[in-house]
């Protein structure tokens, strides 16, 4: 069977790796591209470059080769192997040799760094260097652990990649490490597992090496976390996870956690540990997702709201607020944030099949994910609000505000650009080597077949036992839902599941002309026979634009409507806008039917959508005023891609609109 890792014991839909599956044409072959010729190497560049990024240049100070104290960030380490990752994983999907020689002898610099008790941590290592007191673990804030992770996880992919021990060795040292802390120094370990990267990264090492001292490392986690009295709403730790029924705190740190616990259910079968990440993903995707898959509404929140003993409340930091509490113009959503999602989401696919795990992955990486970068390859997003308007009367953090930029001056305070290094550096790696992997989330294989997960022009090799399937996508997928797979190669009776995504309504499927019956919205359709080479699927997925509404209890959009296409979330920007209207000033009339049209953006060819919308009198002056009487005209716009604004210089924007009834 061809799949990243051996089978699980407890998760057997095994996703396929790059042997399996890989993005050959159409849209997402457009991003792979994009992503190995600009986004790796460029940030390669920045990052082996002092005059923009310490990333590299702290190895070589921790190691002696140069002279200088510690640079950026502490999780800066954490922030170059997630970069590191996203470059092998390059080196898997088209092998070049002077690639894999620089991954190498980073390799060794970072092995040179390592203390004989597996600890890696430049901030600490560079402080003994200049012979100054320190000590590990001293401030959770130190991420320490956060960085040992993702230095785990590319070094188990390294090596699976190059069959170089240079990093494995490297990472069961550190792997080492955690098994001391969680033994002699269980308290400090909770306290410093912030953003706890560690928990995926452990049970990677227990798939790649078969030991079960990392699986029982795993649990090791969970038990010291819940034996934890000190913990807050930030961390997830105040209470036991098994107790927790709703996402509170940090999103970020949340959906690591999830995705790692659920990782554990994989090996261990732990049951009731999965009812418990079912009923918490499902508190995330019923009431605290936003419409483009943005996770972590607040800037700063107190979570569970109204907790009766508040002086036992934590500050969060781009908090999972109240059920229904999104916000638009204040929206964080901080891009790793939805990337843990996709994390935790993929994670409980592979431990149940259901579609509508699937369904989220695809909204996040059509919205979300593709909006945290520039069509340029090259520049991000740390924040992804859902509106942005002109002269706020209030600063809005972002990462990126006090990083170098091309240009002296800063931009005014109320212009959302992306910008190619953020001093905040954690968002842009965890980018690229997310859509680094996005071939591993097209399809997997289990006991009952081949699972395809993703549309956007893939090739697909399932294999199962003796049977073998091999398909080939034709589509214009995400623009069009007509869909066709070719049959190239097979052997055998290997059922082939497709998702029916949950926005399709009224979805049609043939083999060979024959129609099939299909399941309904958010579900595998299954196709059973035995296939032959030239076999051909037809999937017709429906795409007219929808307008959407929201939750009676979400506020923030009351009496307005969002525009969908397929998996695609559009908005307005205010280049589209007629002379010398506000963004404030539309609307959508109800009964409104916006139609498919082709426009460029940037370099880029998107489907907009083009609807007439109401113009409103202009807004009051005043935080009061009395209605305008004034009639009100009508004119035509073009919605965009809600992924592909901002890619036109400043601009107002919004997903949201008033509805005229």
């Amino acid at each position: 069977m061809t799949a990243t890792s051996p089978t699980r014991a407890h998760a057997p839909w095994t996703p396929l790796g790059a042997a399996g599956a890989r993005w050959r044409r159409g849209f997402w072959s457009g991003v792979a591209r994009r992503t190995r010729e600009v986004t790796v190497p460029s940030m390669e560049a920045m990052l082996r470059d002092p005059a923009v990024s310490p990333g590299v240049r702290n190895f070589q100070i921790a190691a002696g080769l140069e002279e200088g104290e510690h640079q950026g960030p502490p999780f800066m380490d954490g922030d170059t192997y997630k970069w590191l990752e996203s470059a092998v994983v390059q080196l898997e999907l088209a092998w070049d040799d002077e690639l894999a020689t620089r991954i190498e002898e980073l390799g060794r610099l970072i092995a040179s760094v390592q203390r004989e008790d597996g600890y890696l941590h430049t901030p600490t290592a560079i402080a003994e260097r200049r012979q100054q007191q320190v000590q590990a673990l001293a401030d959770r804030f130190n991420f320490e652990t956060y960085n040992l992770g993702h230095l785990i996880t590319v070094a188990v992919r390294h090596h699976a990649v190059t069959g170089s021990t240079t990093l494995l060795d490297v990472a069961e040292k550190a792997a080492g490490f955690l098994e001391m802390l969680a033994t002699d120094k269980p308290t400090e370990l909770a306290k410093s597992a912030i953003c706890p990267s560690h928990y995926m990264a452990v049970i990677d090492l227990y798939r790649a090496t078969s030991n079960p001292r990392y699986l029982r490392l795993a649990e090791a986690f969970l038990r010291v976390r819940d034996e934890f009295d000190e913990g807050g709403d930030d961390n997830q730790d105040r209470i036991p996870v098994r107790e927790q029924t709703v996402v509170t705190g940090h999103a970020v740190r949340a959906n690591y956690l999830y995705a790692g616990l659920s990782d554990l259910v994989a090996e261990t079968g732990d049951g009731e540990l999965q009812t418990v990440l079912e009923r918490l993903w499902n508190d995330v995707v019923d009431t605290k997702l936003y419409l483009t898959g943005g996770c972590g509404a607040l800037y700063d929140g107190a979570s569970p709201d109204g907790y009766p003993w508040q002086k036992e409340i934590s500050r969060v930091h781009q908090a999972y607020g109240r059920a229904y509490q999104l916000p638009n113009t204040t929206a964080h959503n901080e891009s790793c944030a939805h990337i843990g999602m996709i994390f935790w989401s993929e994670r409980m696919l592979a431990l149940r099949p259901e579609a509508r795990y699937a369904d989220v992955i695809e909204t996040i990486a059509y919205n979300a994910l593709l909006a945290s970068i520039g069509l340029d390859g090259a520049s991000y997003f740390y924040t992804n609000p859902l509106r942005q308007v002109r002269d706020l009367p209030f600063p809005l953090r972002r990462a990126g505000d006090t990083a170098l930029r091309p240009t002296p001056e800063p931009p005014p305070s109320d212009e959302r650009l992306r910008q190619p290094y953020l001093s905040c550096f954690c968002c842009p790696p965890n980018i690229a080597r997310t859509l680094s992997e996005m071939h591993e989330r097209i399809a997997s294989v289990g006991p009952d077949g081949l699972y395809v997960h993703q549309y956007g022009g893939s090739e697909i090799r399932g294999e199962r036992d003796a049977a073998r399937v091999v398909l080939t996508e034709n589509s214009q997928y995400p623009w069009d839902g007509a869909i066709t797979f070719t049959v190239t190669e097979a052997a055998g009776a290997l059922p082939v599941h497709l998702r029916i995504p949950g926005w399709a309504r009224g979805a049609r499927a043939a083999v060979n002309g024959t129609p099939l019956e299909v399941s309904g919205p958010s579900s595998y359709t299954r196709i059973e026979r035995e296939w032959q080479a030239g076999d051909e699927i037809t999937l017709d997925l429906p795409m007219p634009a929808r307008i959407v509404r929201g939750h009676r209890l979400a506020e923030e959009i009351t009496n307005q409507v969002a525009v969908q296409r397929g998996p695609v979330v559009y908005c307005l920007e205010s280049h589209e806008l007629p002379d010398g209207v506000r963004l404030e000033q539309i609307a959508l009339p109800r009964g409104a039917q916006p139609h498919p049209v082709q426009m460029t953006i940037g370099a880029e060819q998107v489907t907009a959508l083009e609807t007439e919308v109401a113009i409103l009198p202009p807004a009051t002056d005043g935080l009061y005023g009395d209605v305008d009487e004034t009639p009100l005209r009508r004119a035509s716009v073009r919605l965009v891609p809600y992924y592909a604004w901002s890619n036109r210089g400043p601009s107002e924007m919004s997903v949201w609109l008033p509805v005229v009834w």
